[in-house]
C-alpha cells in the first residue's frame, strides 16, 4: 500500500449493464485522479434468492414490482466484460478492482490476476466466504457497514486463522444506508477499530457530498471509497447516492490538499512564512525623541512594526537602562 490515501472510486453497478457506460465510468475515475475504479462481480442467482426483497432506497430508484434477483440479473458482468474493463483500465492507467459477492466470483477475480480483495459489508458474517477471500488474495479490504466491533473482530479472526497477516488488512468504517445521515457516521469509530485490532483503517462513504470523506482523511483514514456515477438521474439502485464526475474530482483534489496540510507534528516556521516575520512582528522603538543618557521608561518606549529590531520580549530588561545615544521618534532601539 502507498503512504498516500488510497482513493477507490466505486462504480459498483452504476454501469446499468452497459459496457459503454462502464467505460465512461472508468474515464471519469481516471480523469478525477482515483487510484482504483471498483465494480461488483456476482452471479445474481448465487447472490439472492427469488424471495429476497429490495432495500428501501432500491425500491425508490429501480423498477417497481421487480425482485432483488431480477434487479441484479440486469447488472451482472460476465468474464468477457471483466477482461474488457481490465484492458481499458490499463489503457487509462487506473487500477481495476471489483467486489466479489459469491464463491465463483472470487475464483473469477483471482483467475484474472487481481491481488486485492474487497469484502463488502454484507459478507462480513459469511464465514466460508471470508476464508476463501483469505486464501485467494494478497491484500484484503473489509467494509464494516451494519456491523459491531465484535463482528469485525470475528471477521478478522476468520481471515487471520488462514495464515493471513493483519498487516495486509485494511478495515473500512462504513454505514450501509444510502444516503447515510450525517449523525449516523461516527467517524471516530475508525480509531476504535485501529486501536482494538492493530489494522490500517479507512472509510467507505455513503453520505451526500464530499465533506465526510475529506474529514476522514484528516482523522487518519488510509483509504477512502466513494460511489460515483456519470449522472445521478439515471435509473438504478445506487445513482442517487453517488457523486457526479466533477464532484469526484473535487473530493480527490480536497483529499490531496488535506494530505499536504497534515504535514508533520513539528511546530516551526515554514519556509513560505519566514519572509513575513519581519513585517508582521514588532520591535521596541522610541515613542518620542530620546537623548543620550536618558533612562528608558514606559513613557519613552513603545512597540511597533517592523520586527527587525529588538524583540518586545526584552522589554523588561531594557527598562531602567540609559540610552547610549540619541534616538528619534519611531527609531528602532537596537541595543540592550
Amino acid at each position: 500500500m502507498s503512504n498516500k490515501t488510497i482513493i477507490i472510486a466505486e462504480a459498483g453497478v452504476n454501469h446499468n449493464g452497459s459496457m459503454d457506460l462502464a467505460r465512461q465510468l472508468i474515464d471519469a475515475a481516471a480523469d478525477a485522479g482515483a487510484d482504483y475504479v471498483k465494480f461488483q462481480t456476482f452471479k445474481a442467482k448465487k447472490l439472492a434468492s427469488k424471495s429476497a426483497g429490495k432495500a428501501s432506497y432500491q425500491q425508490k430508484t429501480t423498477a417497481a414490482g421487480e425482485s432483488q434477483l431480477e434487479m441484479l440479473q440486469k447488472l451482472e458482468l460476465d468474464e468477457s466484460a471483466h477482461d474488457e474493463l481490465i484492458r481499458y483500465c490499463k489503457l487509462r492507467k487506473i487500477e481495476f478492482l471489483s467486489t466479489p459477492f459469491d464463491m465463483d466470483s472470487i475464483d473469477l477475480l483471482k483467475g484474472l490476476g487481481i491481488k486485492l480483495g474487497k469484502i463488502p459489508s454484507g459478507e462480513i458474517t459469511n464465514l466460508p466466504y471470508l476464508r476463501k477471500m483469505a486464501d485467494s488474495f494478497e491484500e484484503l479490504v473489509i467494509s464494516t457497514g451494519m456491523s459491531d466491533i465484535k463482528e469485525i473482530g470475528e471477521a478478522i479472526d476468520a481471515i487471520t486463522s488462514r495464515g493471513f497477516s493483519k498487516k495486509n488488512i485494511t478495515v473500512l468504517h462504513c454505514n450501509t444506508e444510502y444516503p447515510t445521515p450525517f449523525e449516523d457516521v461516527h467517524l471516530r469509530a475508525m480509531h476504535a477499530i485501529a486501536e482494538q485490532f492493530g489494522v490500517r483503517t479507512g472509510y467507505s462513504d455513503h453520505t451526500p457530498g464530499i465533506e465526510v470523506p475529506v474529514a476522514a482523511v484528516a482523522l487518519g483514514a488510509v483509504m477512502i471509497e466513494k460511489h460515483f456515477t456519470t449522472d445521478r438521474n439515471l435509473e438504478g439502485p445506487d445513482h442517487k447516492a453517488s457523486l457526479e464526475p466533477a464532484e469526484l474530482k473535487q473530493m480527490i483534489s480536497s483529499i490531496r490538499h488535506i494530505e499536504m496540510a497534515l504535514g508533520t507534528a513539528v511546530k516551526q516556521p515554514s519556509p513560505s512564512e519566514i519572509k513575513n516575520k519581519a513585517i508582521a512582528r514588532k520591535s521596541i522603538v522610541a515613542a518620542k525623541g530620546i537623548r543620550k543618557g536618558e533612562i528608558f521608561t514606559e513613557d519613552n518606549l513603545t512597540v511597533k512594526r517592523p520586527g527587525t529590531g529588538l524583540s518586545p520580549m526584552f522589554w523588561d530588561r531594557l527598562l531602567g537602562q540609559a540610552a547610549s545615544r540619541d534616538f528619534e521618534e519611531d527609531e528602532l532601539i537596537d541595543l540592550l
